[in-house]
């Protein structure tokens, strides 16, 4: 879709006086409102956090400028008591798998822009996606996919719904044998599309539809993408999720790519769009994802942004918008070092990439991995999905596989309710052990399914402590799991 296609008006109407929700000046003004904040003030910032409530712009601009080390503390303590609250101990795991790197945009930080002639470029078959799923699926035992789409007439929403239909028809032996390995879930990152092309989408069965604005701030998202792209228009991609919402899609994914501008502005961004969502659908955002800027092939500008963002301020960022946002889900992709992503996961992270591949065709041809012109970025990552589910053991937490809450019609308000009130976390458990014995049976490797039996064996007791009620019936089905069921689920 080029520039002179988009349905403008589609943003526009829910624009006041031509002007959209994020407000530059504003948001700087509230930022530096508070440059000492007061340690009461904070304290009692954090106890509304805790309640599951979305913060107010000063209130977060508030824990964005706190320096003092016992206050960074109690708000890191906080966001993992949100976190379990919300989501319990669960990490959810998923890939991404790149459908094409042929892309109509140019913009300056991205290896896939248009003028990097060193990328190598395609767009997958539905062959190849299909070779693609059944290494996923049978040979790594990823239930969950992130389909990466660039922008560009190949790659349309009637290509995306092709490959959905493909991805969701895959159905393989698994590496164990004891089962069928198949994607249970696709969510989307592509570029923002009308509310037609979203409706086709949302039938096709899309899981979460992620849009990420890159940079909130006007000034720096002008400077970054060329005035003759479709990327140029800031309020088309700014809206994209209003139109989702439109055209029925209820779980959208927002984020910012940090190292862009000043990343205290981006969080204010993405509070902003979260507080819009909420204004507006009375739903804010399903997940919200923390790509840092990373190097890429042939891309000067990834590796000399004047805004580079550093861990301890990658750390705050995350920590500040787990309490801002507290419902929403947080991903950290294999974009950080495996200790940047261990440690997140103590500060709320709920989900996580792994045996990841940013390179087209890469999963059914491993030796397209280590070649740096056929990625958009280089990984920090590069863990297998087995190493990780080991170290998330040795954490405390359980990789969860569970997509039922999708498939049984807990999207949207539904899940937000459950999310907010607690409740999601503790009934999700439930599916988080059926679906965690199932992946150990067929895919662990010896250390991992040990390391799982602990976690399992925790988990049970207490579930048989705190959900009474259930247990006769959980454990029914996971024995059934045991002898080699699959995708059972309450």
């Amino acid at each position: 879709m080029t520039t002179a296609t988009l349905n403008r008006h589609e943003s526009s109407k829910y624009m006041l006086d031509k002007l959209d929700f994020i407000d530059d000046a504003a948001i700087e003004t509230t930022i530096r409102a508070t440059p000492s904040p007061d340690p009461v003030f904070v304290r009692a910032i954090i106890q509304k956090a805790l309640s599951i409530e979305t913060l107010a712009p000063d209130e977060t601009a508030t824990l964005l400028n706190v320096t003092d080390p016992g206050l960074l503390a109690a708000m890191e303590e906080a966001a993992l008591a949100i976190k379990n609250k919300v989501y319990d101990n669960r990490i959810v795991t998923f890939a991404p798998l790149y459908m094409s790197t042929k892309c109509v945009n140019n913009c300056k930080y991205c290896g896939l822009r248009s003028e990097n002639t060193a990328m190598k470029r395609g767009v997958l078959t539905q062959e190849q996606v299909r070779s693609e799923i059944e290494a996923l699926a049978g040979d790594i035992g990823h239930k969950r996919l992130i389909a990466v789409y660039g922008e560009h007439p190949e790659s349309s929403a009637d290509y995306m719904v092709e490959t959905l239909q493909t991805i969701y028809g895959v159905r393989v032996k698994t590496r164990g044998g004891a089962g069928r390995g198949a994607i249970r879930r696709v969510n989307i990152n592509a570029a923002p599309m009308d509310v037609r092309d979203l409706a086709m989408l949302h039938q096709a069965g899309i899981g979460t539809y992620q849009v990420f604005q890159e940079t909130y701030h006007h000034e720096t998202y002008a400077s970054l993408h060329p005035k003759n792209t479709s990327k140029a228009d800031y309020a088309w991609r700014l809206y994209c999720m209003h139109r989702a919402m439109e055209a029925g899609i209820e779980d959208v994914g927002i984020g910012a790519l940090f190292g862009l501008y000043d990343w205290k502005f981006e969080v204010m961004g993405l509070l902003m769009h979260a507080i819009e969502l909420e204004k507006k659908f009375g739903l804010g955002p399903h997940t919200v994802s923390f790509p840092r800027l990373e190097p890429a092939e042939n891309t000067p500008f990834a590796r000399r942004s004047s805004h580079a963002v550093s861990d301890a301020d990658f750390r705050k960022a995350v920590v500040v918008l787990r309490l801002a946002v507290p419902y929403a889900g947080m991903i950290l992709t294999a974009r950080e070092k495996p200790e940047t992503r261990d440690a997140m996961v103590r500060l709320g992270i709920t989900q996580m990439d792994a045996s990841s591949s940013v390179g087209l065709g890469a999963y059914s041809d491993p030796q397209k991995a280590q070649q740096p012109n056929r990625q958009q970025f280089i990984l920090g990552d590069t863990r297998t999905l087995d190493e990780l589910i080991r170290d998330l053991a040795a954490m405390g937490n359980i990789t969860s596989f569970c997509t039922a809450g999708y498939r049984c019609g807990r999207t949207g308000k539904c899940i937000m309710d459950l999310l907010r009130s607690g409740q999601e976390g503790k009934f999700c458990k439930l599916n988080a052990v059926i679906t965690f014995r199932e992946w150990l049976d067929d895919f662990a490797s010896d250390a991992t399914k040990a390391a799982g039996e602990s976690v399992i064996k925790r988990e049970i007791q207490e579930i048989e402590k705190k959900m009474p009620k259930v247990f006769k019936e959980f454990m029914e089905n996971y024995a059934k799991t045991e002898k080699g069921e699959r995708d059972l689920y309450f």
